[in-house]
């Protein structure tokens, strides 16, 4: 199954009233996603530990009310690698720009510019956030008023950023890649009169470290220790992690 490729200089004013769900995603391919895995993973099982985020991420995406599944995907030219991975209601995007914060703010203006009321920006590393979370988000930005609302990761970056109106603030003079991302965001858009919505604390999985979480999480009924709530069950990461460990 391919998907529609939408365009922000073709608009669709029908879709004012959903929230973009948007995974931020890389075309899975060997030695291009959850580089930072191998080891303990080969190239060859972290594309594949990735296409199950991708599968688990988007199926829980697909359940909130008020909210429209898409894939900000790069590089332009892979979209056949998405094929089959994502449920049949999703679209695809391109990203466009040159740093992380760049690509992030080009993401939100373009899928507003396409017709969506609200846009929320979310990692692909993160696959048991759980539903009750993006409905929270969704709920947020369909509030009067201009707001950003943002998901810390315990990491100090965030697994979620979103936003009615496309603010330069939130994505400028941010040391990307550090422990302190959350707190700069956040402190960017109080500089800019933004109110901020903070979501409960979550995780990225991206080094063995946080792979061990992930396994006591889906495999031994671990929660989290940061964790307010019990995790999204991610059958498909689940069935590649017991497959991994036999």
């Amino acid at each position: 199954m391919s998907y529609p490729i939408l365009d922000p200089d073709f608009p669709i004013p029908a879709l004012g009233h959903l929230c973009a769900l948007t995974v931020m995603a890389k075309a899975p391919k060997a030695g291009r996603v959850k580089t930072r895995l191998s080891p303990p993973l080969t190239l060859e099982q972290t594309a594949a530990l990735n296409i199950c985020f991708l599968k688990d991420t988007t199926a829980n995406l697909a359940t909130v009310v008020g909210g429209a599944g898409l894939i900000s995907y790069t590089p332009v030219g892979d979209e056949a690698l998405f094929d089959g991975l994502l449920p049949e209601t999703f679209g695809l995007v391109a990203q466009r720009g040159d740093g992380f914060g760049e690509r992030l703010l080009c993401a939100a203006k373009d899928v507003l510019a396409i017709g969506y009321g609200a846009v929320c920006l979310i990692d692909s590393d993160s696959p048991t956030v759980p539903g009750a979370v993006f409905a929270k988000a969704v709920e947020e930005l369909a509030r009067p008023g201009d707001r950003v609302v943002i998901g810390p990761s315990d990491d100090g970056g965030y697994y979620l950023i979103g936003l009615k109106v496309a603010h330069a603030a939130p994505f400028e003079r941010i040391t990307w890649s550090t422990g302190t991302v959350f707190e700069e965001t956040v402190e960017r858009c109080r500089e800019a009169g933004l109110e901020v919505v903070v979501l409960p604390v979550w995780y990225d999985v991206d080094d063995a470290a946080t792979l061990a979480v992930l396994k006591r999480e889906l495999l031994e009924g671990v929660r989290p220790g940061f964790a307010e709530m019990d995790g999204y069950s991610a059958p498909k990461t689940v069935g590649f992690l017991m497959e991994l460990g036999a």
